[in-house]
């Protein structure tokens, strides 16, 4: 056990201390605001004050874990030994800047409660954050930090008891379009069919015609080859499945087909199964509500992970609606446009509401990549975005983290833009699953 000193517990203190020693490090910790139970305490210990009370270890506090609300910060950065960090103490000291009031400011997403530029999809952009800014967005920051954190600690107290994390892969598939031409109906149909004679898409215009003429496989139908990579590799998978009303931005294939359903139940039966509410769910708690319905009525199961379609999500109230259904884990926290850590950790955490100040019942599951982030707005190729997958895993590896990455079913189709991308998700997942 360890102990902790503070002037004034908040719940801003005890939830950062408590994640970060508790659920990232093993170690179970106890706050005191009484110097006269703290100094004479034998066992490991932390004031955290401006001052030591005695020869305890000691982190200089920053003034944020110890508001309400948000303002607006000033903050430098700084190196710590190779490793960017913020809200700077002393040189001297132990740690030179205060590690909890820094992760928390990160985890909390405090910066995208400020005002901010927002892209054509009123998203947080990922280059208005301060890890873009400042080159250290493909870093898991606040675990680096945290093990340095221990590793001076088990200095200052060899006896401290811990636990070792162990890596850990996710594996998770997004389904916006679950058939590229099959089950659309006729009306879709024909409008693909005109849409790729007015670009002259001859080749999709043949591809579509051999597959509605059951003389293909659908592209879009790589599920069987998905499941037996997963087994094969004895891989932890979560589907998130698009059911919604048919719009501009959400065209999977409609909730009221009998194939469809039943693809979403076989998918059941080998992985988990979450929802990807639609595009325009983010502030619409209605339709959210519809579309988890919808999943409960034809998994018979309830409903309790999520990732919101295009990534689009608005703090904190997409993630109130998530907590009103009742939803346990979200798997949203990545940007579109960038690989990396939004949050600055590869660990599942629990989301802080900086509107009521309190540790809610949301996980949330970072991931560190998206297929479409590597191709569509990086235009890697193939083997280079197999390379930029490869080292966002090892600097994961580096910190005993959870790698999480998000590919669509698409992307092994070989169809279109996918083009020689078929083989990456195998490979990734070679790479991760290899002792």
């Amino acid at each position: 056990m360890l102990l902790v000193y503070v002037h004034k517990i908040t719940p801003r203190v005890t939830y950062i201390f408590k994640h970060i020693f508790f659920r990232m490090l093993g170690i179970q910790v106890e706050f005191t605001t009484k110097s006269e139970a703290f100094i004479p305490f034998k066992g490991p210990k932390i004031s955290y004050a401006l001052k030591p009370l005695f020869d305890e270890f000691n982190v200089k506090p920053h003034k944020l874990l110890f508001e309400q609300g948000v303002s607006d910060l000033e903050i430098q950065l700084s190196d710590w030994n190779g490793i960017t960090c913020f809200f700077q103490t002393a040189p001297q000291d132990e740690i030179p800047f205060d590690v909890f009031a820094a992760s928390f400011y990160l985890i909390s997403r405090y910066e995208e409660y400020l005002p901010h530029v927002l892209d054509q999809h009123m998203r947080f952009s990922g280059n208005e954050s301060i890890a873009f800014k400042n080159n250290f967005l493909e870093k898991p920051i606040i675990d680096i930090w945290a093990l340095r954190l221990l590793d001076k600690l088990k200095v200052k107290y060899p006896s401290l008891m811990y636990q070792e994390r162990q890596f850990k892969f996710l594996s998770t598939i997004d389904v916006d379009l679950a058939f590229a031409y099959k089950h659309k109906g006729f009306i879709r149909s024909l409008i693909g069919y005109l849409k790729d004679l007015s670009q002259l898409n001859f080749s999709n215009i043949k591809t579509r015609t051999l597959v509605l003429l059951n003389l293909r496989n659908d592209p879009n139908d790589t599920f069987n080859e998905l499941l037996r990579i997963h087994e094969h590799y004895n891989l932890t998978t979560h589907f998130f499945f698009l059911l919604s009303d048919y719009s501009s931005f959400d065209t999977n294939n409609s909730v009221n087909s009998t194939i469809f359903q039943s693809l979403i139940k076989s998918v059941a039966d080998f992985a988990k199964v979450g929802l990807h509410p639609s595009y325009y769910t983010m502030k619409n708690f209605q339709k959210l509500n519809k579309e988890v319905k919808r999943l409960e009525e034809i998994t018979n199961i309830p409903v309790k992970m999520s990732r919101q379609h295009f990534l689009r999500l608005k703090l904190p109230d997409t993630y109130h609606h998530l907590i009103d259904l009742e939803i346990a884990e979200d798997y949203t926290m990545g940007y579109s446009k960038y690989p990396g850590f939004r949050a600055g950790t590869c660990t599942p955490f629990y989301f802080y509401d900086l509107d009521y100040e309190i540790q809610t019942p949301l996980r949330i599951v970072p991931f560190a990549v998206m297929d479409a982030t590597l191709n569509d707005y990086m235009g890697l190729t193939a083997d280079e975005g197999l390379q930029k997958i490869a080292s966002l895993l090892q600097e994961v590896k580096n910190v005993n983290g959870t790698f999480v990455t998000l590919f669509h079913n698409d992307t092994l189709s070989e169809n279109e833009r996918w083009r020689g991308w078929s083989g990456v998700y195998e490979e990734v997942v070679k790479l991760a699953t290899k002792a």
